[in-house]
């Protein structure tokens, strides 16, 4: 750990804020870095925006600013950029880009959160580098920059001295990383205690996905499986089945799927039968025997290895985490709570992994 040496300034996080900027993306690193003074740590925030007016974000809500780009001249230790929906409107933007680079010139670290990727990949900041984003927008990342190395499941990546992070709420990941670097692990295991949130999420983004939509496709005889698939994913769908089912060999069946599925044949059944699974486990309370059987997974052993395998999770710590937030359970008597649920009940309290 490259822990701030004892008896040196507080580190400055300069947040830059602009127009459309989701609220969420900015204030959840603040409040991180804030709360890490409480605990030891030694921050002092800087808030900019492009003229050093307020801003208006994306849920309509006004954040004012410290200063403007022009009057920044001292380094920053962290630079954090954010992003909001606009994102697609901002990359065009080259003042806005312009910015973004000066400020990462003047800055030891530059981190983003969600979109905010898509700045520095549009400033050039990511080429050759690793990096995340929100999961809806990892596949238009990866296209629109080619030179970025896109990890699609990952909460948060470092790559040498640039950093990015998936969804808002990454962005508390993301921070808290950055605080036990700077002040240690206990410092920021307080901060995660403090704000009650992990100190470090298990799984990755996979487990919070849409569902998958059947892709479109000319080939008829291919419609048909899909088709079939999707209405019972629990039925027959190996390669022969399909092949019977489509009218041509199975060779033919694995080359249409690579071709206009982009997978492979099993690949792409276990993924539909991962979501009907998720879609039980959110919605209803049968037992795992019944949802391996209905899903096609047949055990409960082979749906937890699936679940791990693809969602970096268990299947019942996907129905406690997605199920229910809990509030009947907050309000119901702790006695009554603990006979009821038993000894499972507190797999469904979210907290700091360490806490």
């Amino acid at each position: 750990m490259n822990h701030k040496p004892a008896g040196t300034g507080p580190l400055l996080v300069t947040i830059f804020v602009f127009p459309g900027v989701r609220l969420l993306d900015v204030t959840g690193p603040i409040e991180v870095f804030a709360s890490a003074n409480e605990f030891g740590g030694r921050y002092r925030l800087n808030v900019v925006s492009a003229d050093g007016n307020e801003v208006t974000t994306s849920a309509g809500t006004r954040l004012g600013a410290d200063m403007a780009v022009e009057d920044v001249h001292e380094t920053s230790d962290v630079l954090v950029i954010p992003g909001g929906p606009g994102w697609d409107q901002a990359i065009r933007d080259d003042a806005l880009l312009d910015i973004v680079r000066r400020l990462d010139a003047h800055s030891r670290r530059t981190a983003s959160v969600c979109t905010g990727t898509f700045l520095l990949a549009a400033a050039g900041l990511l080429d050759g580098r690793r990096a995340a984003t929100h999961w809806r927008h990892s596949r238009q990342l990866a296209l629109r920059f080619p030179t970025v190395h896109v990890k699609p499941d990952a909460i948060f990546v470092q790559d040498g001295r640039m950093m990015s992070s998936a969804g808002a709420s990454a962005g508390i990941d993301l921070s808290l990383a950055l605080v036990e670097e700077h002040w240690g692990a206990e410092v920021a295991r307080d901060v995660a205690k403090d704000m009650v949130v992990f100190m470090q999420r298990p799984g990755g983004q996979s487990q919070f996905s849409v569902r998958a939509r059947a892709p479109h496709t000319r080939q008829e005889m291919l419609r048909r499986v899909l088709d079939a698939i999707a209405e019972d994913p629990g039925a027959d769908h190996t390669l022969s089945a399909m092949a019977r089912r489509a009218g041509v060999s199975s060779r033919q069946v694995t080359r249409l799927f690579c071709d206009e599925v982009g997978t492979t044949p099993a690949r792409y059944v276990e993924q539909i039968r991962l979501e009907a699974a998720q879609a039980m486990l959110e919605t209803g309370d049968d037992p795992m025997a019944v949802i391996a059987r209905r899903t096609g997974f047949g055990s409960p052993e082979s749906l937890r290895r699936a679940f791990v395998r693809n969602l970096k999770v268990t299947p019942g710590a996907f129905r406690a985490r997605f199920h229910t937030t809990g509030v009947a359970d907050a309000e119901a008597p702790a006695a009554l709570a603990g006979s009821a649920l038993g000894a499972d009940a507190g797999s469904t309290v979210t907290g700091p992994r360490d806490a």
